[in-house]
């Protein structure tokens, strides 16, 4: 293999979680002189960047004076790459631990095909290796977005590669190439959906975008209700719809947004993050222009394919594993599947 990598890896008050994953990155098969790792470091306050001077002394660190968030920290990164001439970059988290062949594998399943742009691994949880993280990630037609098979035990017997709608952004290799035209990720996302917002902007440009299942990476992944977090995945979540759908598709999905959205209100107050809800609302209204101006350059520059070619990967229910809810489960689900079932049939464009 004569490709060269880039590893991007963002950081945050991590330094509990390197030793792990530098150490597996030591191990891995693929040849060091092609790879090149890169370390973001978004303003932590622990002793992450002082571990990583003495113990990878070869990394590249950039120190952020902030915290610049999940999508600036991996744009900082790719620029970095371009100047490199790599072929391929490698997302990856702070928190994972990689097996041994996991890049030569997902570079080998890259190379087979021109119009595979990015490669997710098998995202196993750790310390339950036994079980899964992602394998593949689903797309509501609403924008919501979640982990598939997730805490399922890895038994599904699936060995080849097949499509995703979207690559997860805690390890991913993705080709420079097809970066060039599309981009990475879009700054304003902050964290959360950025990496659904890459893989629908990767298929409007034509690109495939597939999950190896031979790759192997773990994840130690945990899931809290924080508010910030709600108002991050809520406010992006619109942001990512009005951007790449088309408008008529909008249109179209809209009677249930507003539904859905009247639900989600009343959840936000029950639960507590009603302000966070509003405040993602103001931010949309204030950015409009820069959100239509990114929608100018998907609609017009980006995209290569119509909507009914990218939302064959998308669902009609919302499958969130830390959610049960029985409204959810018995009734909105239910009218969101038959909902989508009519509409997506009318979308020729």
């Amino acid at each position: 293999m004569n490709k060269k990598i880039t590893i991007i890896i963002v950081t945050h008050n991590s330094r509990h979680y390197l030793p792990d994953c530098f150490d597996s990155l030591k191990r891995q098969d693929y040849p060091n002189n092609l790879v090149k790792i890169v370390v973001i470091d978004n303003n932590s306050t622990d002793s992450t960047v002082g571990y990583i001077k003495e113990k990878m002394p070869a990394v590249k660190l950039i120190t952020n004076r902030q915290n610049m968030g999940f999508a600036t920290a991996n744009n900082q990164g790719y620029y970095l790459a371009k100047k490199n001439n790599s072929d391929y970059i490698v997302l990856l988290n702070q928190d994972t631990i990689v097996e041994k062949n996991w890049l030569s594998h997902m570079v080998k399943i890259a190379e087979k095909d021109q119009q595979i742009a990015a490669v997710q691994p098998k995202l196993l949880l750790h310390p339950d290796t036994n079980k899964i993280n992602s394998f593949g990630n689903s797309v509501h037609y609403l924008g919501f977005a979640f982990c598939n098979y997730y805490k399922c035990k890895d038994n599904l017997g699936i060995a080849d590669y097949f499509d995703i709608p979207y690559p997860s952004g805690a390890a991913v290799l993705i080709k420079m190439s097809a970066l060039e035209q599309t981009g990475l990720f879009d700054n304003k996302l902050f964290m959360y959906h950025e990496d659904v917002d890459l893989g629908w902007r990767l298929r409007l440009a034509g690109y495939r975008v597939v999950l190896d299942p031979l790759s192997v990476v773990y994840h130690k992944y945990s899931y809290s209700k924080a508010k910030y977090k709600f108002y991050y995945m809520d406010r992006n979540r619109f942001i990512v719809l009005l951007q790449n759908y088309r408008l008529l598709t909008i249109l179209l999905i809209l009677p249930m947004l507003i539904f859905m959205e009247l639900g989600i209100l009343f959840f936000s107050i029950k639960n507590g993050w009603f302000k966070e809800k509003l405040k993602g609302y103001g931010w949309i209204i204030l950015h409009l222009p820069s959100i239509l101006m990114e929608r100018i350059n998907v609609q017009f520059k980006i995209r290569k394919v119509k909507d009914r070619e990218v939302i064959k990967y998308f669902i009609g229910v919302i499958k969130f594993q830390e959610i049960d809810n029985p409204i959810l489960k018995f009734i909105v689900n239910p009218l969101m599947q038959i909902y989508w079932f009519v509409i997506k049939r009318l979308i020729f464009w």
